[in-house]
C-alpha cells in the first residue's frame, strides 16, 4: 500500500515554459489560461523566442498572498532556456528549488546557465538517483549506438547546488508541489523505450529510464495538475501514480512530453488517447517529445480540452 502524501491546495499554479519544441509568435490566442510570449522589444517586433527539442519550465504556486517559485528541467542547449528567460524578463532569482524530470540531455543541457541566472548557492536540485546512470545510449544495432551526455554529480555540486536524491514522492515548496519519484508501470501498453540502454559495471542492460518522473500540483476545487518531462514511464502510468501518491482522483490538467513520436511509439497513440479520455482531465497539453502525429490526434479526439503549448507560453490554472 502506497503512503499518501498530503499536498497543499493552491489557489493558482502558473507554468511558464522557457523551452519547448514549437513557437508561433503570430498565434494571438491569449485567454484567461493562455498567455503567449510577445515578440516586442522597444516597441518593435524584434524579440525572438527560441524553440528547441527540450523542455524547461518555471512553476509558480499561489496560496492567498504567498507565491512560491521553482524550476522544472533546464532545456537542451546551453543557451536556449536561459536566452528565453532573459528575453521574456523572468525574475529567475525568485526560484527556490529545482527538480529534474530525468537524466537525458534535452532536460539538463542548460543546467549551468540556468543556475547562473538564479544566482543562489546551496539551492536544492531534487532528482531520482537513476538520473546518474552512465553511460546511457540508444542502441540501433551492435555497431550503432548513440550516447547521451553524462549527468555528473560533481559538476552539479561544483555550481553550488545541493543534490537531493529520492525514489519516493518528495514535497517541494513546503507541500505546494510534489516531485513524484518513481512512476509505477501498471498499464499493458506503455512499455518504455525499446532501444534505450545503459551499462552497469560493464554489463549492457536495457534502460527502463526508472528516473523518469513528473511534478504534481493540487489546485483548490479543480484537482491535480500533472507536469511530465518525457513520460518515458508512460503518461497514463504517470497520472495513475500521481493519483495514488496524493489520494486525489480528479485531474485538472495533464501537461508535458508524452513521448509518442516516431515509429517506435506511434502505434500506441490511439490507446494512450483513449486512456486519457477515460481519465477525463479538464485540459490536455502535450509538449516536447509528444510528436506531431500524436498532438494532432489528441487535439482531434479531445478538442475542447486541448491546449497548444509553445516556448514562452504561460499557462495559468486557478481555483
Amino acid at each position: 500500500m502506497r503512503d499518501i502524501v498530503t499536498l497543499n491546495e493552491v489557489d493558482k499554479v502558473e507554468i511558464l515554459t522557457l523551452q519547448d519544441n514549437y513557437i508561433d509568435i503570430t498565434a494571438m490566442d491569449n485567454n484567461e489560461i493562455v498567455t503567449r510570449a510577445m515578440p516586442l522589444a522597444d516597441g518593435e517586433i524584434k524579440n525572438s523566442i527560441l524553440a528547441e527539442h527540450g523542455f524547461c519550465a518555471v512553476v509558480k504556486t499561489t496560496k492567498g498572498d504567498e507565491t512560491r517559485t521553482m524550476l522544472f528541467d533546464f532545456g537542451f542547449s546551453d543557451i536556449g532556456a536561459a536566452y528565453n528567460a532573459k528575453k521574456i524578463g523572468v525574475p529567475m532569482g525568485d526560484v527556490e528549488v529545482m527538480a529534474l524530470s530525468h537524466g537525458h540531455s534535452d532536460h539538463f543541457g542548460g543546467f549551468k546557465e540556468m543556475v547562473d541566472l538564479i544566482g543562489k548557492k546551496d539551492i536544492e536540485l531534487v532528482v531520482h538517483p537513476g538520473a546518474f546512470a552512465s553511460p546511457r545510449y540508444l542502441k540501433f544495432g551492435e555497431e550503432f549506438k548513440v550516447y547521451f551526455p553524462k549527468l555528473v554529480r560533481e559538476e552539479i555540486e561544483k555550481e553550488g547546488v545541493r543534490i537531493i536524491e529520492t525514489e519516493k514522492p518528495y514535497p517541494l515548496l513546503d507541500g505546494d508541489a510534489l516531485f513524484l519519484g518513481y512512476v509505477e508501470r501498471t498499464t499493458d501498453f506503455e512499455k518504455g523505450f525499446p532501444v534505450a540502454h545503459y551499462e552497469d559495471e560493464g554489463t549492457e542492460k536495457w534502460d527502463p529510464i526508472a528516473d523518469d518522473t513528473a511534478l504534481v500540483v493540487n489546485v483548490k476545487g479543480k484537482g491535480l495538475v500533472v507536469l511530465s518531462g518525457c513520460a518515458h514511464s508512460g503518461i497514463v502510468n504517470t497520472v495513475f501514480t500521481a493519483q495514488a501518491a496524493t489520494g486525489i482522483d480528479k485531474i485538472h490538467a495533464v501537461m508535458g512530453g508524452f513521448h509518442l513520436s516516431g515509429p517506435l511509439f506511434e502505434p500506441i497513440i490511439g490507446r494512450t488517447t483513449e486512456e486519457l479520455q477515460k481519465i477525463n482531465p479538464d485540459y490536455i497539453i502535450p509538449t516536447h517529445c509528444t510528436g506531431r502525429n500524436a498532438i494532432m490526434h489528441i487535439e482531434k479526439e479531445m478538442p475542447g480540452k486541448f491546449i497548444l503549448n509553445m516556448s514562452g507560453t504561460k499557462l495559468t490554472f486557478s481555483a
